[in-house]
Order: structure tokens, then sequence, then C-alpha cells
């Protein structure tokens, strides 16, 4: 499987989030729903899984692991 890098699987949690956060009222604008749903979308698609849930976690998964390895080599030099 093909997977998105790093930077743009972190940049789609955030875009997430947020979106999700500006929906908490309940009060939408029909523009942020859409976006919400493209996100969701997106991520699913970026980590192989149909779950927006199922792709956060993944997603998490993926820069956390790539984010540790980095810093595991940056302590050994």
């Amino acid at each position: 499987m093909i997977w998105a890098s790093p930077a743009v699987l972190q940049e789609l949690i955030e875009r997430y989030e947020s979106l999700l956060a500006q929906t908490a009222d309940g009060d939408t604008a029909p523009w942020v729903s859409s976006r919400l749903r493209d996100t969701a979308y997106t991520l699913c698609v970026s980590t192989g899984t149909r779950d927006v849930e199922a792709a956060l976690a993944a997603a998490r998964a993926r820069v956390g692991a790539v984010t540790g390895s980095t810093e595991q080599a940056a302590g050994a030099v």
C-alpha cells in the first residue's frame, strides 16, 4: 500500500479536528460540513480505511511511528 507522507497525514488530522470543533455548536455553515466530509474521505483514502475513526488512528500511528524513529535516530548521534 502506498502511504501518504507523515506531513500530509498530520495536516489532515489537524484540519479534521479543526473542522470538527467548528461543528460542535450545531450551527455550522454548509461549507464547513462539506469540507469536514471531504477531509474525512481523504483521511480514509490516505490510510486505506473505511471509517474516519480508524483513519485517524492509523494516521496518528503512522505520524507517531515516523516521528518516534526520527527522534531515536537523532538521539543516537
